[in-house]
């Protein structure tokens, strides 16, 4: 029997206001929940917390830690040791999270209700985003979804990234029809483990149904930009399959290919291939989202963090749509909502959903004791107890049997949504570089520095300084590095190939994220070196010190975003080189 929608929203919004008004009462309730179900797990044990389920104990007792400090326990798991080390409930899988600065991926271990738990909060977006865009449920919504590689553990439990388990579950594959939440992409499109096909599909059926789209999106701003990008490169044999009827022989997948021939693709169309032929032609592409699917609303992007450097390639392409991002989740925990959905992108906060597991927050203007110190372990404040315009770091305790876990996001308070605080995602720690999932830190892109001055030995040359520079104007985005060289002979300078093989040198000293975004997903472009002239960083640092830096701490910038120290940079080129190859990988090698 089909459910009112129009109640089932009323009793989500219920549901938040209920939660968010007694956010402390249910942050103590959870971890109660947490502690007594786990009471009687190894790590817990280890702190001799003895089944107290009160917050002063658990915070006097329980250190806060870092992955690195579970590493050795999650590894048994992995490896198949089945005893209750962290959780009382079976691990069921692993999540994998963005790399360390090792280079390997992060195992998050996971339990089955938690996809219950997410979907809790996924049930809570279109409730919201009603209020502020109604007649949602009078169209379709075209988000380019896909699944990405995973593998197995030593022990046989299954490793991947969090939204692929999602889709691969059953609660999203058979779940009942909403009219909210309709997609054009069937969901054997979106299983397609072939990044291209999946693309294309999605693609075809979106335009298909171009007049039903009310809302477009990815989950990622830079996963909506490649799929523009892919039109660019693909209308034309789009717009043959659609005029003719017939599906393309690069759609090889045998259930996909059946599916969008009986179910979608079934008559030919060469009015609306036309309209697509004659729109995509032309090399203007400004408001093409709008042009192609008119009657679209909004976008459905992630665009804070390292995405709102996509921000004003979207306002280009969409023609100024607003830019709805609604939730703030993580491999290790879903956190919240955006409860003003239409606002702009600057202006994005998340509210702090108190059921979805236990927060604390490491104030982070403050120089707390290492992590793994318990006798005098780090004061965290309380999610109730946080103050406006300050910045903390997250820390949570998740019913999977995460303890006082640092997530590695950097947060600042900017109100409340009753007694729930209101968080800007500020960044994440330590990252420098970031393009799509990737994440690259200063010891990961230090370490592919020194990979490639190797290369420069036999050439008596070295790297003086270096900078980076997410360059995100090309689609797919990809790393620039920017590098001055001591040349010490200068009759025997590195010839063009070895600078080409210093950025293939550079791509395999990065971690599995950004070499699988590389090699399955397309979703970052070749690396790029830019050799500037020798005297550029004093340029750089005069033009700091001209600004108000002082000249005893100034120290060169490992990323540049500033657009006037970019063009003084690119200004210095004398030579650019890209990586010719792509790195190694398989969805096996972890480093």
């Amino acid at each position: 029997m089909a459910v009112d929608s129009s109640v089932s929203h009323a009793k989500a919004l219920r549901f938040i206001e209920e939660t968010t008004t007694n956010a402390d009462s249910v942050q103590k309730r959870v971890l109660a929940e947490i502690l007594n179900r786990n009471a009687d797990t190894e790590y817990l044990n280890r702190f001799r917390l003895n089944g107290a389920t009160d917050q002063d104990a658990f915070k006097s007792k329980v250190p806060v830690v870092t992955y690195e400090e579970l590493e050795a326990d999650i590894r048994r798991i992995a490896n198949g040791d089945r005893s209750p080390i962290f959780s009382s409930h079976p691990i069921s899988e692993f999540l994998t999270s963005s790399g360390t600065s090792g280079g390997e991926r992060k195992l998050m271990p996971t339990i089955k209700e938690e996809m219950e738990r997410r979907q809790l909060l996924y049930s809570l977006l279109m409730p919201i985003m009603n209020l502020y865009v109604p007649g949602l449920d009078k169209g379709k919504g075209l988000y380019f979804l896909f699944v990405k590689a995973e593998t197995k553990t030593p022990g046989g439990l299954v490793a991947r990234p969090v939204l692929t388990s999602y889709y691969k579950s059953d609660i999203f594959k058979t779940r009942p029809y909403d009219p909210f939440n309709d997609y054009t992409s069937p969901n054997e499109a979106i299983l397609c483990a072939n990044s291209f096909q999946s693309m294309y599909t999605q693609m075809l059926c979106g335009l298909l149904m171009r007049h039903r789209v009310l809302r477009v999106g990815a989950v990622f701003a830079s996963g909506l930009l490649r799929a523009i990008h892919f039109l660019q490169l693909n209308w034309k044999q789009l717009a043959y399959d659609i005029s003719t009827g017939t599906l393309s022989p690069k759609i090889t997948d045998p259930c996909l290919r059946e599916c969008i021939t009986s179910k979608y693709l079934t008559n030919p169309n060469p009015e609306l291939a036309e309209f697509i032929s004659k729109e995509c032609s032309t090399e203007e592409w400004e408001g093409i989202v709008t042009r192609i699917w008119p009657n679209t609303k909004y976008l459905d992007v992630i665009v804070t963090g390292a995405m709102a450097q996509y921000i004003p390639t979207l306002e280009l392409y969409s023609g100024g749509l607003p830019m709805a991002c609604t939730m703030y989740a993580s491999s290790e925990c879903y956190f919240g909502l955006n409860l003003n959905p239409m606002c702009k992108p600057s202006e994005v906060t998340y509210t702090i959903m108190p059921n979805m597991g236990y927060f604390e927050f490491l104030p982070h203007d403050t120089l707390s004791p290492p992590a793994h110190s318990h006798n005098s372990p780090p004061r965290l404040v309380n999610l109730a107890d946080v103050e406006v315009g300050k910045v903390y770091e997250l820390v949570i305790t998740t019913y999977s049997g995460l303890n006082r876990y640092r997530v590695g996001d950097i947060l600042q308070v900017t109100g409340f949504h009753n007694a729930a605080p209101q968080f800007r995602f500020v960044r994440r720690k330590n990252v420098l570089l970031s393009i799509d999932s990737d994440k690259t830190d200063e010891a990961e892109l230090q370490t592919a520095i020194n990979n490639a001055a190797l290369l420069l030995r036999e050439f008596n040359t070295s790297v003086l300084e270096y900078t980076t520079h997410a360059d995100t104007k090309t689609i797919p985005g990809h790393y620039v590095i920017y590098l001055e060289l001591l040349v010490k002979d200068t009759a025997n300078r590195p010839p063009v190939e070895t600078l080409n093989q210093c950025c293939v040198a550079m791509e395999e000293s990065l971690n599995s994220v950004y070499r699988q975004c590389r090699v399955a997903d397309n979703s970052i472009g070749p690396l790029e070196i830019r050799v500037v002239k020798n005297g550029t960083f004093e340029e750089v640092m005069d033009y700091a010190i001209s600004r108000g830096a002082s000249i005893n701490q100034y120290k060169a910038p490992r990323c540049v975003n500033f657009t006037p120290i970019l063009e003084l940079l690119d200004s210095r080129v004398i030579s650019a080189h890209f990586s010719l190859s792509k790195p190694q990988w398989t969805p096996e090698r972890t480093r």
